[in-house]
């Protein structure tokens, strides 16, 4: 069951907190898991925070910090010495979370916490985390893992998976490699459990294995661990030497990054935000799109004001001018959703890229002749016959053209190397807007005073 944070548990803490009740404080925090401690550290000041962590062991301590919101966790470490940053936290969490945390701090802070680090192996393998970019394997991966080499003994094998696994918290396999730490594979525990002892390393490992390289985006990282079913992928360098693990922790919050990068991307913002930054932030990240929308409504208006002669006659076109619009942008999203959503999960392949756009096109068509059926009908008793006519035929028009519009242009946009999700939010529902009042009034002068 989920623990919840309620207003009372964090009225009682800060009482206690004032009143140095530390018995209290241990009876209220003291079982639970680090990401609840986490949520209450961001709830209360910096100060209290610090009081609380002083109370908790060192290691569940880092992991709290490991759970911190950003903004919180830069606050409550900017109150603490680069002593106690390397010490408290660094030392005591996983090589990727300690890199993740001095990777949020300035690089100067960040020399002096690597220097203060008692233990040479955790900051090499901190020091050598931070040269990767945080969207590749490399940014990604542990250093803590498992490796045997292909030539040991069997009863070596067993006393180093004991003693390497000390370091671990989970050991989710076993890595084979030569003597050049090149990865030759796996070997699952459960098979060096049971193999007689006289069967050899190199008779026992998988080589059957995926693997990634550290320059490797971390979008390609998810894409193969969920393809295969992975909790956990080796990382290799560019000579195919094993240097570190992702797990699926880390995985699961990249899907979650790309997911909210994506909504908010078809939201009409240009940057990933959340709801407690600052004024400033939200509004930059609003605004791009806001001004694309501003300018094409105003584009629309000047081609309104093109046919403003035409509507002079026919005024009565003029009350189906937004349900046109609004038509053709309902359907380009559409198809354009499900373009990207194909080009996201790779079932949208080179090969039936054709198949999938006359696929569009065909539901465009089926759509377009069921809406235009039902405006007929509408514009037929409460207008006209011509212009029934009218609309009925510039609906379906406009809805098939702006369902070819929605499966290009993500594919296009995919071509040259941006993000496709940009084709389902504000760009593509401007375009349509503007083009299917093109369309509309471009109908209307041919059609409608045919039939008038």
């Amino acid at each position: 069951m989920q623990y919840k944070i309620t207003n009372e548990l964090i009225e009682k803490l800060q009482d206690g907190i004032r009143a140095k009740n530390d018995p209290l404080i241990l009876e209220l925090i003291g079982e639970l898991h680090s990401t609840d401690i986490a949520e209450i550290f961001d709830e209360v000041t910096v100060e209290e925070a610090k009081y609380l962590y002083t109370l908790i062991d060192e290691e569940k301590a880092a992991e709290v910090i490991a759970w911190m919101d950003e903004d919180s966790r830069e606050k409550f470490l900017a109150q603490l010495s680069s002593k106690q940053i390397a010490e408290q936290f660094v030392e005591n969490l996983d090589s990727d979370d300690a890199a993740d945390i001095l990777s949020e701090l300035s690089e100067e802070r960040q020399r002096e916490v690597i220097s203060e680090i008692q233990d040479k192996e955790v900051a090499d393998d901190v020091t050598d985390l931070l040269k990767y970019e945080e969207d590749t394997a490399g940014g990604l991966m542990a250093k803590e893992l498992v490796r045997i080499n292909v030539n040991w003994e069997r009863n070596k094998v067993i006393e180093e998976v004991r003693r390497q696994a000390h370091d671990i918290d989970n050991v989710y396999t076993t890595y084979v490699v030569d003597d050049n730490d090149k990865l030759l594979g796996i070997l699952p525990l459960k098979r060096l459990l049971i193999e007689p002892d006289t069967t050899r390393i190199e008779h026992m490992y998988n080589d059957k294995i995926q693997c990634v390289e550290v320059n490797d985006s971390k979008e390609h990282v998810a894409e193969l661990m969920k393809k295969y079913d992975l909790v956990v992928m080796p990382v290799v360098d560019g000579i195919g030497r094993l240097v570190g693990r992702i797990t699926i922790d880390d995985v699961v919050d990249v899907i979650q990054e790309e997911a909210e990068k994506d909504y908010q991307l078809m939201s009409g913002l240009t940057e990933q935000v959340e709801s407690d930054d600052k004024v400033w932030v939200l509004a930059r990240a609003r605004m791009p799109w806001l001004i694309v929308g501003l300018l094409g409504g105003l584009a629309g208006s000047r081609v309104i004001k093109a046919y403003e002669d035409q509507l002079q006659v026919y005024p009565e076109m003029v009350l189906f001018t937004t349900l046109i619009a609004a038509m053709g942008g309902n359907a380009g999203v559409q198809s354009s959703a499900i373009i990207v959503q194909g080009l996201a999960n790779n079932s949208l392949r080179k090969g039936d890229t054709w198949a999938k756009f006359f696929k569009q096109i065909s539901v465009a068509f089926l759509n377009g002749i069921v809406l235009a059926a039902i405006v007929f009908v509408y514009g037929y008793f409460t207008e006209s016959l011509p212009l029934a006519i009218t609309i009925s035929t510039a609906m379906m028009t406009v809805i098939i053209f702006a369902s070819v519009l929605g499966t290009f242009i993500p594919l296009t946009l995919n071509r040259f190397k941006v993000d496709p999700a940009l084709a389902t939010g504000p760009f593509i529902t401007t375009l349509n807007d503007i083009t299917g009042i093109v369309i509309y009034f471009m109908i209307g002068r041919l059609m409608y005073g045919m039939f008038a």
